[in-house]
C-alpha cells in the first residue's frame, strides 16, 4: 500500500461514501463489478449536422461501455462536445464528456458540468487540452484558469458538497464520474507517479492512458501501480489503436507525446501485405492480452483516421465485460 497520503482519512471516507451508493453510470457500475471495460473515442464533426457522428456512435452501442466525445481535439474547432455527447445520450450510447482546461475559465467550467448533469451526462474526462499553437488558429489565446488537478478538485467539491466554490447551493443531483488522462511508462527503480497520485487524491475515479502498444511495458506498469496501492482504487484503461501502417506508427511515436509503440509492432506493419488488416489484428491481440494483466481495468480504443475499425476490433477482441483478472467484486448494498 502507499505510504504517502493515499491512506488518509479523507481519501478513505470518500471511497467508502462512493462505494455505498448506487453507481452513477454504467461505466462506474462495470468498474465496481470487476468487469473489463472497453471504451472508444469519437470526435464531433465540423458540421451542424450530427447524423454521421451519431451513426458512428451507434455502431459502438453494446460493444463499448462508453464513448469518449473529444473537446476541440488537436486545438481545432468541432461541434460542441457537450452537444455531441447529448446526441449520444438521446441515442442510447453512454458518453464520456471530455472537458479541457484550455478554453474556459472556472465559471464556464462549472456551468459546463451543471449542463452536462442536466442532460444526463455523468462521465467526465478532465484534460489540459492541446496547445492552440498546434492547431489551425495558432493566434488563439488559451485560458488555463485551472489545471487538471484544480478542475478535478473543483468538480469533487461540487459533487460532495453540492455547492459551487462560491458557496451557492446546487439544486438537483450532482453524480459525476471523473476521469483523467495519464502517460504510461516502463517504470524505473523507485518510480512513483506523483501526478497520478495528485489527480487521485483530488477525486479522480478512473484513468485513460495515451497509446501503449507494448504489453510487456503494461505488465510492469500495472505491477508497480498494484505495489503502490493505486490500481486497487483507481481503474486504469490502456490506450490502444488499430494502427493502419508502419508510417503511421512512426509518426505516432514521434509526434504524440508519451506514445509507446515497440519496434516489433512497426516491423509487423511494414512487412504486412495488408497493413490495415495487420494493424487491426495487432490491436485485437493486445486487447486480449490486456484483459489478462492484473491491475488493468480495461482498454481505451482510439482510431482518429479509422473510425470504422473501432467496432470491428472491439467485437473481434471479445473482452468487453469479461471478469477482470484479480478483481474483487465490491458490494454496494
Amino acid at each position: 500500500m502507499l505510504d504517502s497520503g493515499l491512506g488518509s482519512e479523507s481519501m478513505d471516507l470518500a471511497i467508502r461514501e462512493e462505494s455505498s451508493t448506487e453507481a452513477a453510470s454504467e461505466l462506474q457500475d462495470q468498474f465496481r463489478r470487476g468487469r473489463f471495460v472497453v471504451t472508444a473515442e469519437l470526435s464531433p464533426p465540423v458540421s451542424t449536422d450530427p447524423a454521421d457522428f451519431v451513426r458512428r456512435a451507434l455502431s459502438l452501442r453494446n460493444l463499448a461501455t462508453a464513448v469518449n466525445v473529444t473537446d476541440g481535439a488537436g486545438a481545432k474547432v468541432h461541434m460542441s462536445s457537450l452537444v455531441a455527447a447529448h446526441f449520444l445520450v438521446e441515442n442510447g450510447v453512454e458518453p464520456i464528456l471530455q472537458v479541457t482546461c484550455r478554453d474556459r475559465n472556472r465559471i464556464a467550467l462549472q456551468a459546463e458540468l451543471l449542463g452536462a448533469l442536466a442532460l444526463g451526462i455523468r462521465n467526465v474526462l478532465v484534460l489540459r487540452g492541446d496547445d492552440p499553437r498546434v492547431g489551425d488558429q495558432p493566434d488563439t489565446k488559451p485560458v488555463f484558469d485551472l489545471d487538471t488537478v484544480g478542475l478535478i478538485s473543483m468538480a469533487q467539491r461540487m459533487r460532495t458538497e453540492r455547492k459551487l466554490p462560491s458557496g451557492t447551493s446546487i439544486g438537483g443531483e450532482v453524480r459525476l464520474v471523473l476521469g483523467v488522462a495519464e502517460v504510461p511508462v516502463d517504470p524505473p527503480v523507485d518510480w512513483r507517479p506523483h501526478g497520478l497520485i495528485a489527480k487521485m487524491e483530488a477525486g479522480a475515479n478512473f484513468v485513460q492512458t495515451q497509446f501503449c502498444m507494448d504489453a510487456q511495458v503494461v505488465r510492469r506498469y500495472a505491477a508497480r501501480l498494484l505495489d503502490l496501492g493505486i490500481a486497487q482504487k483507481l481503474p486504469v484503461l490502456i490506450g490502444v489503436a488499430p494502427i493502419p501502417s508502419g508510417r503511421s506508427a512512426r509518426w505516432m511515436r514521434e509526434k504524440l507525446f508519451g506514445t509507446l509503440i515497440p519496434d516489433a509492432v512497426v516491423d509487423r506493419l511494414e512487412r504486412a501485405a495488408d497493413p490495415k488488416e495487420e494493424g487491426r489484428k495487432i490491436c485485437v491481440e493486445l486487447m486480449q492480452e490486456l484483459a489478462e494483466i492484473p491491475g488493468i481495468a480495461g482498454a481505451h480504443v482510439m482510431a482518429p483516421q479509422m473510425h470504422s475499425a473501432l467496432a470491428e476490433v472491439i467485437a473481434a477482441a471479445g473482452v468487453s465485460g469479461k471478469a477482470r483478472v484479480g478483481a474483487v467484486q465490491v458490494s454496494h448494498g
